[in-house]
């Protein structure tokens, strides 16, 4: 894996440019749909490319536990598996061990847990983590992390990045296929200071790119930026820097002013399923009664497939009936709002008008939000 930074907004961190893998390039700041299970929820791969998207993201926790990694290495990969060309990153499944809550134990070695399929016992550790995405064959693999939870003591956030940090270098002792980039995972919980620590630890270690885990799970945004601030200059410009499961269009457009390069949520899909559209101006809910006879496009401003074919008045109809057609076209839609989002930092980077950029987008972004409320 090769990145090359392209510009650099003058006025913030704001920087766009270019991640090359055997699969293809991705233009930074990149959004990743997220694909856990091998799939992005209600599309085809053929329909995710067509939407701007050159990145996504798969599982390695729900792949480990389904199919399994050796059953998709014994198909040819990950990406020979669900028919996607282009370059796949995988997380480490940590943050969903996390999740497990009474259903794992962490220690030094490694993750005992129960699966929350079967109820059946795994263990992971850091090498084995590096040994399924290897088999999984993705572009960029990442470090076993141990995630904790907001609000965490100062000593609980210190263990876990002390922790996370051997893990690390073990992830990358471990290592066997340098064809494939290996990311190591800054934690530290809210604390500046253990941030910089954590990222100090692994810049030592030495990784293709660096991400930041642990934020956006509670905390107060003003906490999530204060981070960011303190841990991206750290970083060194000649790598991607990823900030794990953010987020909403705000903290897209805010995060990419402190020097992010990429991200990946769920919120575009499941916000879709659950029909909640994003639109450049109001948040649109499909199901509500002001939209039943509405002939207009959910945003007439976008250039989506949904948007050019069909109504308000028959998103609404379909998510109200039940149709799975709803969560297709839902999908497509807030899909594409994210994708084109980033074309557009991407643009506002390249012509030097970020700063401006940002300020204009979250002011409307608060006026349409004031005016939805009325």
């Amino acid at each position: 894996m090769d990145f090359t930074q392209i510009a650099k907004d003058p006025h913030c961190g704001a920087r766009t440019g270019k991640i090359a893998t055997p699969h293809g390039e991705v233009a930074t700041p990149a959004f990743m749909p997220v694909g856990t299970q091998g799939t992005v929820k209600a599309l085809t791969p053929e329909q995710v490319r067509a939407l701007g998207a050159e990145i996504i993201l798969g599982n390695t926790y729900h792949l480990y536990l389904r199919p399994g990694h050796r059953l998709i290495a014994a198909q040819g990969g990950l990406h020979r598996f669900m028919n996607w060309q282009g370059p796949i990153l995988t997380d480490s499944g940590g943050f969903q061990i996390y999740s497990l809550g009474t259903l794992r134990t962490i220690t030094d070695e490694g993750v005992d847990f129960q699966s929350h399929i079967d109820g059946s016992s795994h263990f992971l550790s850091p090498e084995s983590t590096v040994e399924i995405q290897e088999a999984l064959g993705s572009d960029i693999m990442m470090c076993l992390d141990e995630c904790i939870p907001y609000p965490a003591t100062r000593d609980e956030a210190e263990a876990a990045l002390g922790r996370t940090a051997r893990w690390a270098a073990r992830c990358k002792s471990s290592r066997r296929n340098h064809s494939q980039a290996l990311f190591g995972i800054i934690q530290g919980g809210v604390y500046p200071d253990l941030r910089r620590l954590s990222a100090e630890s692994l810049l030592e270690i030495g990784f293709d790119g660096y991400a930041l885990g642990g934020l956006s799970v509670g905390e107060p945004k003003e906490l999530m930026l204060e981070n960011l601030a303190a841990t991206t200059p750290l970083l060194p410009e000649n790598r991607p820097r990823y900030l794990m499961g953010v987020g909403t269009p705000e903290d897209l457009v805010d995060c990419v002013y402190h020097g992010i390069d990429m991200f990946d949520c769920v919120m575009p899909t499941r916000s879709a399923r659950n029909g909640l559209l994003f639109t450049n101006g109001e948040k649109v809910v499909i199901k509500n009664a002001r939209n039943r006879e509405d002939g207009s496009p959910i945003d007439s401003a976008c250039d989506c497939y949904t948007c050019l074919n069909y109504s308000r008045a028959y998103l609404r109809h379909l998510y109200v009936a039940g149709e799975i057609l709803a969560m297709v076209l839902n999908t497509i839609h807030n899909l594409r709002y994210y994708l084109r989002l980033m074309e557009r930092i991407r643009e506002a980077v390249r012509e030097g008008r970020y700063w401006d950029f940002r300020k204009r987008f979250l002011k409307e972004r608060k006026d349409a939000e004031v005016i939805g409320l009325e």
